[in-house]
């Protein structure tokens, strides 16, 4: 299986880089925050580009693309901190009409793994569907018809949460195995956003070592800062390596075990993004933690993905089980 992005995986990577670059600069983030985190018109320019239909067949309107298409395009949504539900407007492209134009917001709440309660949902009052994986099947649910709290203070700035008290079981519109292939994908999803939280919590410690000077010389010809980049390149590539295999795996299944490759990549992705932010800050030092300086909103992004569609231990268990199975 190679590995490598094809010419045309890196023309498809070089256009949304350059998209995302020009519309969500990190002068813009502050107005995103105002905003909760979503801008109606960059959601229809993201789905102008092609981010929701991109697996979609050519009669249904989309390009026929394949996962580790997809996965390159969202290391390049998450490497600049695109807000919005974009993973699940994503997976529900197939099954929600207009969510691959844009015109239909879908959002998403996993009931699949370990019990967890409260029930949170993000970006709520932006949301037109609201798609429900539960052990039986996958339903659809009109968000007017949740009762629900904002939380006043969300962890991630750009991710609005609210608690919902009250979800009804909606429509069934998928079966058992359905929901399960639905989160399967959504992880491997995840895992490309959080290899792009690794690259651009990288990119930012990079370009500040060169440019912060202290006695006379960038902090970055200091062995300490040095060792700390390096160590971030390396969590960058594994995230990478994982990422790419989880969608090729997810292209190519007679291969190897999709669930173990996804959940490698969700293991390891999810760490390195975690890592890299964190060290990111430290290469800022004091300047890092304050709230100008762009460095926390990849940490604290790189929280939020850790807990969507399965943490690290949920997916570490996965991959126990998968050995186990092997003896």
């Amino acid at each position: 299986m190679d590995f490598q992005p094809t010419e045309d995986q890196k023309a498809l990577r070089e256009g949304i880089r350059s998209f995302v670059e020009g519309q969500v600069s990190f002068d813009r983030i502050p107005e995103l925050e105002k905003a909760k985190g979503f801008d109606r018109d960059l959601w229809n320019e993201l789905a102008e580009m092609g981010v929701f239909a991109l697996r979609l067949s050519e009669a249904d309107g989309g390009v026929e693309l394949g996962f580790a298409d997809a996965v390159l395009v969202f290391a390049e949504l998450g490497r600049r901190l695109v807000p919005g539900p974009v993973v699940w407007s994503h997976l529900g492209a197939s099954l929600i009409d207009g969510a691959a134009t844009g015109e239909t917001v879908v959002g998403g709440v996993d009931l699949l793994g370990p019990a967890d309660d409260p029930i949170m949902v993000e970006y709520f009052d932006s949301l037109d569907v609201l798609l429900v994986l539960r052990d039986n099947g996958i339903y659809r649910v009109d968000p007017k018809s949740c009762e629900a709290t904002e939380v006043e203070l969300p962890l991630d700035p750009l991710t609005p949460v609210h608690h919902v008290t009250n979800l009804p079981e909606g429509e069934l519109i998928g079966d058992a195995a359905a929901a399960a292939r639905l989160r399967l994908e959504g992880a491997a999803l995840v895992s490309g956003l959080q290899l792009g939280l690794a690259e651009g919590a990288l990119e930012l410690a990079n370009e500040y070592a060169k440019e912060r000077v202290q006695f006379n010389r960038p902090i970055g010809s200091f062995q300490a800062v040095k060792h700390m980049l390096a160590e971030m390149f390396v969590k960058q590539e594994a995230a990478r390596a994982g990422a790419y295999n989880a969608g090729a795996t997810l292209d190519t299944p007679e291969v190897a075990d999709v669930q173990r490759a996804v959940s490698s990549a969700k293991i390891t992705a999810g760490e390195s993004a975690i890592r890299n932010a964190r060290t990111g800050i430290q290469v800022h030092g004091g300047m890092g933690f304050t709230w100008e300086v762009i460095a926390h909103y990849y940490l604290k992004r790189a929280w939020v993905c850790e807990n969507q569609f399965g943490t690290q231990d949920e997916h570490a268990e996965i991959i126990a089980t998968i050995l186990e199975q092997l003896d």
